[in-house]
């Protein structure tokens, strides 16, 4: 399989090639650079090896606590952390969740320091949508999909440079679709 330094060479040899398919699908030089900037992020420290100690792994710093539970939830190389059609929108949603659920420690931690009231769940939920809505509104309608976007190819060159190395060594793609 190939290693750290391969999958980062990979990220780095596309990032030329994702900004010119940018700009010249969309014209627009500020959603082409959101994708390259998310495909450079995506491949470098929000790709499929979050589920193991890897470089991506590491690169979290402090931050790295916040993939355990996506280590212990999903195998290495499942078709659910390093498959084409899944694996980006999970680490997603899972990154939303701990985020969430750290917000949630961090106020709840705030609010027993000071005496005040808890929020409900719905209340932080409505604030992933008030973001949500002020990044449309401020950032521009693209922005979200752009970043959506950028994040999945930088997996998606992570993953098929997996399968690569797994059909020269086995002559199998089939367990990451």
């Amino acid at each position: 399989m190939p290693n750290g330094k391969t999958h980062d060479a990979v990220t780095f040899l596309f990032v030329a090639p994702v900004f010119a398919a940018g700009w010249r699908l969309t014209e627009n030089a500020a959603i082409a650079t959101v994708v390259t900037v998310a495909f450079l992020f995506g491949g470098l420290m929000f790709g499929p090896d979050l589920d193991t100690v890897s470089k991506q792994y590491a690169r979290w710093g402090i931050l790295k606590f916040l993939w355990f539970p996506y280590q212990a939830i999903f195998a290495h190389r499942s078709r659910w952390s390093h498959g084409l059609v899944f694996g980006t929108l999970l680490r997603v949603l899972y990154f939303m969740l701990a985020l969430s659920v750290v917000a949630f420690a961090v106020v709840y931690v705030y609010a027993s320091y000071v005496g005040g009231d808890l929020p409900r769940f719905a209340e932080f939920t409505r604030v992933w949508l008030d973001i949500g809505e002020y990044i449309r509104r401020h950032i521009g309608e693209y922005f979200l999909p752009s970043l959506f976007i950028g994040l999945w190819l930088g997996a998606a060159s992570h993953t098929l440079t997996d399968m690569a190395g797994t059909f020269v060594k086995t002559g199998r793609v089939t367990e990451f679709l």
